[in-house]
Formats: structure tokens, C-alpha cells, sequence
């Protein structure tokens, strides 16, 4: 929120700076250090956002049917210049956001990790507060590590942590979201 109690205040910023905040979040922390630093931060950005997403539904984005709600979003994102988000019901009990033009992935050198920690974050602070409680997210492709999209997971801490599971022992991400209870 704004000091005055208002609604949160927004600037724009050029897409860069994710890079040059990973590397040297990287540089003094470590890589994982990185990761879950701005993931955290992204995650408190994320639930102030909501109010801004509220706003622009009219104060109704929570009950907005769901391909509304899902377009809603997608403009939102847009409208900011991340990029354009399309939804897609991949499982019960997860659900997939992807992007093929993620502003957080424009990045100078290819990587072999995804570089999306912030935007994960982001989401689920967005999607946690207008859920009206935990929603985890967790990115299974980047295309700053040469993916066609950037795809976030989303869902249960409990669905993503065991997808998550799935994926590091090697399953490809249908084959993981077949094996989720």
C-alpha cells in the first residue's frame, strides 16, 4: 500500500533490470540465495498488485467467471508490458499460465536455469490474495533458457511441491502432471 493508505503506487521500469538484479543478487549471495530472494520479494509485490487488478475489475475480479477472470489477468500483465498470459487447465488440480513474449525472460545470455524468480513470486502473490489463501507457483519453462514459453504451475503448495518433485527426478512436465494424484 502507499503511505497514505491508498492504492499501491506503480512505476514502470525497463525489462533489463531483472537481469541486472539477478547477477548481482547472484554475485553477493549465491544462486539460490538469488532465486529465493526474489521470489519473495516478487511474492509481496504480487499481493499488493491484487489491489490494482481489483480495481481494474471494478472490484470484482473475484467474481468474475473464469475466462474472464483469466483475460482479466492476461490485460493486466499487458497492459504493464510483462507480456501476454494464456491460461490453460492442464490438471485437476494445477493450472498453467504461459507466456511467449515474458518480459522477465528477455535476458542478455542464455541460461541453463529459468530465470523467471520474480514473476513466480509475483503470480503467486496475485493469485494468493485473490484466492483468499495459498497459491504456489513454480515455473517449468523459461525462455531465457531457450523454452518456446515461459510457463508457470500453479495451484496447492502440496500439487506443486510434489509436480516439482517429479520434475527433478527427470519426468517430463505431462508425464509429471499424469502422476499427481
Amino acid at each position: 500500500m502507499s503511505r497514505s493508505g491508498g492504492a499501491p503506487r506503480e512505476i514502470a521500469l525497463p525489462a533489463g533490470v531483472f537481469n541486472t538484479l539477478c547477477r548481482e543478487l547472484e554475485g553477493a549471495a549465491g544462486r539460490l540465495h538469488a532465486v529465493h530472494a526474489l521470489h519473495d520479494n516478487g511474492h509481496r509485490a504480487g499481493l499488493e498488485a491484487s489491489v490494482a487488478l481489483q480495481r481494474e475489475a471494478g472490484g470484482g475480479a473475484r467474481s468474475l467467471g473464469k475466462d474472464a477472470f483469466w483475460r482479466r489477468l492476461s490485460e493486466y500483465f499487458s497492459k504493464r508490458g510483462w507480456g501476454t498470459l494464456e491460461h490453460a487447465s492442464v490438471h485437476p488440480a494445477v493450472g498453467v499460465l504461459s507466456s511467449r513474449d515474458w518480459a522477465e525472460a528477455e535476458v542478455d545470455d542464455p541460461s541453463e536455469q529459468a530465470s523467471c524468480s520474480f514473476s513466480s513470486g509475483y503470480l503467486s502473490g496475485i493469485l494468493s490474495e485473490l484466492a483468499g489463501g495459498p497459491i504456489a507457483v513454480l515455473e517449468v519453462s523459461c525462455r531465457a533458457r531457450g523454452d518456446e514459453t515461459c510457463a508457470f504451475a500453479f495451484g496447492s503448495e502440496a500439487a506443486i511441491h510434489d509436480l516439482y518433485g517429479r520434475l527433478l527426478e527427470g519426468a517430463e512436465l505431462d508425464a509429471a502432471l499424469e502422476q499427481l494424484s
